[in-house]
């Protein structure tokens, strides 16, 4: 979870899985196939099931912030919850991608920047998770906020006046999340260079 690189070790291991945090990490889980079977029966074309995808992508995208601060607030934060949360991150958000580009409504390399990004940066947190946790950074929070925010654009039937703006924020979030991609890289050779005595 968002809060999960400012707890100790010592402080994981005391709290129980079964938490506030957690459930609604699993809630945010349990959300995809809904999301998805809604956007399925939109074809992108129904208005009505694209307001409703839309409503339930929105909350989907709340439960992330709601649970890493449950977590940061309550110390709720769990060795479980941190493989969870990302997990489900990812879920939503490449699912609301994959299902754009299949309905031709966002560039297939659009898709493919992102969600190679985000599945080289979960590799890289595990790879450096024995010396260190990579903390998410506020150009990683503007991302996640860019994502959202163009994905709901998309999904949500748009006036035509207001349909081209999507494009842009899309395209912002692509920049930003290439650029906060090599800043976690650089993060995590420092995390695993060795220290000199």
């Amino acid at each position: 979870m968002t809060g999960a690189a400012e707890s100790t070790p010592a402080a994981v291991s005391q709290v129980p899985v079964l938490n506030a945090a957690n459930g609604l990490t699993l809630l945010r889980l349990v959300l995809v196939p809904v999301f998805v079977v809604l956007v399925a029966a939109s074809g992108m074309t129904h208005a009505g099931w694209r307001v409703a995808a839309s409503l339930v992508f929105a909350f989907a995208s709340v439960t992330d912030l709601v649970d890493g601060w449950i977590a940061r607030r309550f110390g709720l934060v769990t060795s479980v919850g941190k493989v969870a949360d990302p997990i489900a991150d990812k879920a939503l958000t490449g699912a609301a991608l994959v299902l754009l580009s299949v309905y031709d409504r966002l560039p297939w390399w659009v898709t493919v920047v992102i969600l190679a990004r985000e599945l080289g940066i979960t590799v890289l947190r595990f790879w450096v998770i024995r010396h260190g946790v990579i903390a998410a950074s506020r150009g990683g929070k503007l991302k996640t906020a860019l994502q959202i925010l163009a994905i709901a654009w998309y999904l949500w039937p748009m006036p035509a006046a207001l349909a081209p703006v999507g494009p842009w924020i899309m395209g912002a979030a692509v920049v930003v999340t290439v650029a906060t991609g090599f800043d976690y890289i650089v993060q995590a050779v420092r995390l695993r260079r060795p220290t000199r005595p």
